[in-house]
């Protein structure tokens, strides 16, 4: 039996309305509405300061929606429900109503389960398999989480979103927490919160790059592992959602009992009024509830059969696209709602700038397949608020046929993964140079045959998921000791970079070989056609000291170390430098996708690559497998378009030198046609080897050093 007090209720009790679903309150009292289409009962339960609990019977109205209307119950009431009905798992129910349930519409939620304290769990674990078929009788009340009533009231004082285009979009991957964990500039009870990230400190160092969005790993309401709580970890990258409208609350320094969604909005409003968009990671594929041994939080016992993807022919077991356990129910009407109502909060409500949806491939699911018809596409694009916002997917899931690189709709741009391998490949003297270079170029063959414009390429050569790009050039396999599972964990996506040397070293030789690949590397990335995604940390050195996947450590190995700033200065200029190119030069940011093709004005083709000796690539050339060299003209004397005055669009022109490859090369630059003069804009190599600034003529023999980028601009007449 719980050990928590209840009582009848005692007062008012109002039908209420079905519609909106969640607890809205209304500035005299509250709607409660919660959807269950298999649920023989609801009961509301509201919580007082003493954790007393008051049971109120919920009326079922139209479309499966259990509701009443509180008077006089307003903002930080704490309240959860009980829901009952069969519990019989081989036919997908398993309802519980000695479970206190988490509202899945929360807007708020206070706490994680007390795994400790009483069973979460729906039956008696015994350690076998099949214990899930009997129900437990344990009540859990004293060992859930509550969900909160908010106050939807902020002041936006009319920040307005920056509402930057995708061609000039710039993104920076960070955790909330982890950013600003060890930042000696901001308020040490700010730090690892969301009041933290909106700090002058934080926002100043984005501001410093010239980033234009932060993606922000998943903030929805995280619940961690149980297994992992025994053994003294945490779900630090938060993919393991339990309420899909509330900002977690353990990255909220003002309070937990709907404060949290004020501070949140006030991050938000910070970044706006400094010009920094806000995409947030969300995982609406699976839940925190994992397999049919998984614990009973909110869904699951709300209503099984409905928000869960379950096998057709033994539906006491779950479908699982994700690798987690369970797949939510993209199909179901209510819960393709529940998505996009979602969705709907966090751009009306909390004002975000668009999103990145984890395994996208998994909601596109009809039945099997990956449909990109789907409805779940379908309802977004028709929607007039969020076919407006930035739409990125994961295109893949780990189900079959699940890599999806390239098939999504117009309207979405896609985390490109053969982007990253090929780069990966080229970088430590692998791959082909025509795969290199088609993907430099905007990955054309993947995107441009379905009309999709090159920012449909979202490219990244590191992310959260992986080695930093710090420890891509530093280690040739994965140390992942300090995990829960070992070093077993985590894809040994890295391979031979022939570093030689595992790890900190005071070679000097070895630093400059790394710190020369990292440069490059960068260099590629931001010179690269569409849209560019900078893993947080990789601009000052960041290390995981090799743990290519830190999912379960919240600890320094995870944190930004700010102390690297300073000891990596240079680097951090080096980025800077970077970003600015890009910012200022249109051609390395095009809204249509290279040709080739000498336009009938200037007489010179908008790209044109060649060899070291300075004449155009033959296809002979790009089907040498051991060639490692190339060069890139890049023509900014005409750009497609208009600025926004009507006047055509025109940028300095550019070579970019690249050398994947250990030996020094020697390019010589093309014919005066190309340029009477050019400059060395970069280099990726020590600045002695070929100072920048220098003028060469064309014809000119340069030397390009090994695993290093020479960008050179042509020099006005």
């Amino acid at each position: 039996m719980s050990d928590v007090e209840s009582r009848e209720p005692e007062r008012a009790v109002l039908p209420g309305e079905p519609f909106p679903l969640g607890a809205i309150w209304d500035g005299g009292g509250t709607n409660f509405s919660l959807f269950s289409e298999h649920a023989e009962r609801v009961v509301l339960c509201l919580f007082d300061a003493e954790g007393v609990e008051e049971r109120i019977e919920q009326d079922r109205g139209e479309a499966h929606n259990w509701h009443c209307y509180l008077p006089g119950v307003g903002p930080g009431q704490c309240y959860g429900y009980r829901v009952f009905g069969p519990y019989d798992p081989g036919a997908g129910h398993r309802f519980n109503g000695r479970k206190l349930l988490v509202d899945p519409y929360a807007k708020a939620i206070d706490g994680e389960p007390d795994w400790d304290r009483a069973n979460v769990l729906p039956y008696v674990p015994d350690g076998s398999e099949e214990a899930d078929l009997e129900a437990d009788d344990e009540d859990d009340v004293a060992a859930m989480p509550r969900s909160v009533v908010a106050d939807p009231a902020f002041d936006w004082e009319g920040v307005q979103a920056p509402r930057t285009r995708w061609a000039e979009t710039i993104i920076y991957e960070t955790h909330v927490k982890g950013f600003t964990m060890k930042h000696p500039g901001v308020r040490e009870d700010l730090r690892g919160t969301y009041a933290g990230l909106a700090s002058d400190a934080a926002i100043e160092h984005l501001l410093s790059l010239g980033v234009t969005a932060v993606e922000l790993m998943p903030v929805h309401h995280i619940v961690s592992e149980s297994f992992l709580h025994d053994d003294g970890y945490t779900n630090y990258w938060g993919y393991s959602t339990l309420g899909y409208f509330a900002p977690h609350s353990d990255y909220a320094a003002t309070g937990t009992a709907g404060e949290q969604v004020r501070e949140f909005k006030g991050m938000v409003k910070a970044l706006h009024r400094a010009g920094i968009e806000v995409i947030l990671d969300v995982v609406y594929n699976h839940t925190a509830e994992g397999n049919h041994l998984g614990p009973m939080l909110s869904f699951r016992g709300v209503d099984n059969q409905a928000y869960y993807r379950l096998v057709p022919d033994d539906p006491r077991f779950y479908m699982d696209f994700t690798g987690t356990g369970n797949s939510l129910n993209v199909v179901h009407p209510s819960v393709l709602r529940m998505i996009m109502d979602s969705l709907r909060y966090w751009v009306i409500d909390c004002h975000v700038d668009g999103f990145r949806f984890d395994l996208a491939s998994a909601l596109a699911r009809e039945l099997h397949d990956v449909d990109k018809l789907s409805a779940f596409f379908d309802v977004i694009h028709q929607d007039p608020i969020l076919s407006q916002v930035k739409l990125i997917a994961e295109p893949w899931d780990v189900g079959p046929g699940g890599y999806q690189v390239g098939n999504f709709p117009v309207l979405w741009a896609e985390w490109n993964g053969i982007y990253r391998d090929s780069m990966r490949d080229f970088w430590r003297g692998q791959g082909s140079l025509g795969d290199f270079a088609g993907r430099f170029t905007g990955s054309s063959d993947l995107y441009e045959p379905e009309g999709r414009p090159p920012h449909s390429s979202i490219n990244f050569i590191t992310a959260h998921d992986g080695f930093t790009m710090r420890d891509l050039v530093s280690y040739n396999e994965k140390h992942n000791e300090a995990n829960y599972e070992g070093n077993e964990g985590g894809s040994d996506d890295n391979r031979s970079w022939n570093s030689g040397v595992e790890g900190p070293t005071d070679d000097p030789a070895v630093e400059e070989l790394r710190g020369r690949r990292h440069r490059s590397m960068l260099a590629t990335l931001l010179l690269s056609q569409g849209v560019p995604m900078l893993l947080g940390g990789d601009e000052m050195s960041r290390t995981q000291e090799g743990n290519n996947n830190t999912w379960c450590l919240d600890t320094e190995q995870s944190w930004f170390d700010w102390d690297l700033l300073e000891q990596n200065d240079e680097l951090v200029e080096f980025t800077r430098r970077l970003i600015g190119l890009r910012r200022r030069h249109p051609v390395l940011r095009r809204a249509y996708f290279l040709t080739g093709e000498e336009p009938l004005a200037s007489g010179l083709p908008d790209a044109w690559w060649f060899r070291p000796d300075g004449l155009r690539m033959t296809r002979r050339n790009w089907q040498d497998g051991g060639a490692r060299c190339l060069g890139v003209f890049l023509n900014g004397q005409e750009l497609p378009g208009t600025d926004e005055a009507g006047e055509r669009i025109t940028d300095d022109s550019f070579l970019v030198l690249f050398n994947g490859g250990g030996d020094d090369m020697d390019f010589r630059l093309p014919t005066r046609r190309f340029g009477a003069m050019w400059t060395v804009e970069l280099t990726t190599a020590e600045p002695e080897v070929l100072p920048e600034g220098e003028r060469v003529a064309p014809r000119t023999t340069v030397s390009v050093p090994g695993w290093s980028v020479v960008l050179m601009r042509r020099v006005a007449r």
